[in-house]
Parts: structure tokens; C-alpha cells; sequence
């Protein structure tokens, strides 16, 4: 099994304002940035721990701007040039359709019965236009079968949820409403799942 050291990207003023980004592009917000740098301390701390060679590492990013800002702040952190690594679409966020842009409240109050159906099922059901965990779990699955070296990577709490999931570490239930902390390195490796902070 490769080791995965999985990164959240940093801090936007939507997570600040608890809204819903999936898809959309928002940026790192100032104290995203720190926490990608101080992710990036972690990873190489870590790195001189463990003996590694940060430079034999794989790089790979969801092709969305705040997770290509942070894998970029983390690169330099660890002396290393700043845009080589890969993106995978399949490290995208979960797509959350109408509901991008809106917090849980705003959802809430357009649509109490399908908010709170969507709420009691949150991993086999999409909200309007668009995409499930179940979805997400299986391109987060599709990537990790074609895995063959350890890997930093940097994506977003959806994917990191799914993945969870799909290495048996989390159920879809426990999974759901899990907190994956900003700035902050979550190594999946043989001995299960690790977290830096």
C-alpha cells in the first residue's frame, strides 16, 4: 500500500462563511495561506523524521485553484519547485449542484424536507444538480487503484471523507460529518491513518 500524505487545501472566505464551494473557485483566504504553510512545515518535519526523500515523492492536486495555491505554498515550505506536480480531476470536491454558494441554514430554509432527507442520507444522496459521496467515493477509488508510489497530495474534505471510506477506515455513516482540519497532514499508510497538526 503507497503512503499517502493527504493535505486540505487552506482556508477561503466561503469556509469561513460556512458556504458550500464544491466546483467553484474560490481563494485562499490569509489564513489559508498560513495553514498551508504550516502544513508544509509539518510534511517536512515529518519527512526528516521518517528519512525520506521529499524529492522521489509523487505531487499530485485537485485541479481546483485553492488546492493548487496550497500544494504550491507547501512545495515551497519544502524547497522544492513550486509547480512540479500532476492535477487529477478525480481529486476534485463533490459537487454540490444549486447548493454551491449557500450555507446550511440558506439550504435549510429553501427546502426543509429535502434538506433534512438529504441530511439523513448523506452518502447516496446528491443535492440538486449535483453529485453523491457514493460518486465521489468511486472516482476517489478509480484514482487510488492506479496509486503505485507514495504521494503527497493535496484535494479537499469530500475527497478526503471518500477516501476514508474506500480504504475501509471510515464508514459512510462515521465518514459523513467528519471535520478534516485545514493545515494539517493525514498520512494513510499500512498502520491505518495518522494526523499532524
Amino acid at each position: 500500500m503507497p503512503t499517502i500524505y493527504y493535505i486540505r487545501h487552506g482556508e477561503t472566505a466561503w469556509n469561513a462563511e460556512g458556504r458550500l464551494q464544491g466546483a467553484r473557485d474560490v481563494p485562499l483566504n490569509d489564513l489559508g495561506r498560513r495553514q498551508a504553510a504550516h502544513a508544509g512545515q509539518i510534511l517536512a518535519d515529518l519527512f526528516v523524521r521518517e528519512g525520506r526523500d521529499k524529492s522521489a515523492l509523487s505531487f499530485v492536486s485537485s485541479p481546483l485553484g485553492r488546492a493548487r495555491s496550497t500544494m504550491e505554498l507547501v512545495r515551497g515550505e519544502l524547497k522544492l519547485p513550486l509547480v512540479d506536480y500532476r492535477l487529477d480531476d478525480r481529486l476534485r470536491e463533490i459537487g454540490y449542484g444549486e447548493w454551491e454558494g449557500s450555507t446550511l441554514a440558506e439550504m435549510q430554509a429553501a427546502d426543509p424536507e429535502f434538506f433534512a432527507r438529504r441530511q439523513a442520507e448523506k452518502w447516496t444522496m446528491s443535492p440538486p444538480g449535483g453529485e453523491s459521496y457514493v460518486g465521489v467515493q468511486a472516482r476517489v477509488q478509480s484514482w487510488y487503484d492506479q496509486l503505485r508510489e507514495d504521494t503527497v497530495v493535496v484535494a479537499h474534505g469530500g475527497t478526503a471523507r471518500a477516501l476514508m471510506v474506500a480504504l475501509g477506515i471510515e464508514t459512510p455513516q462515521s465518514a459523513a460529518d467528519l471535520v478534516i482540519e485545514q493545515g494539517a497532514v493525514y498520512v494513510f499508510g499500512a498502520g491505518g491513518l495518522d494526523k499532524y497538526s
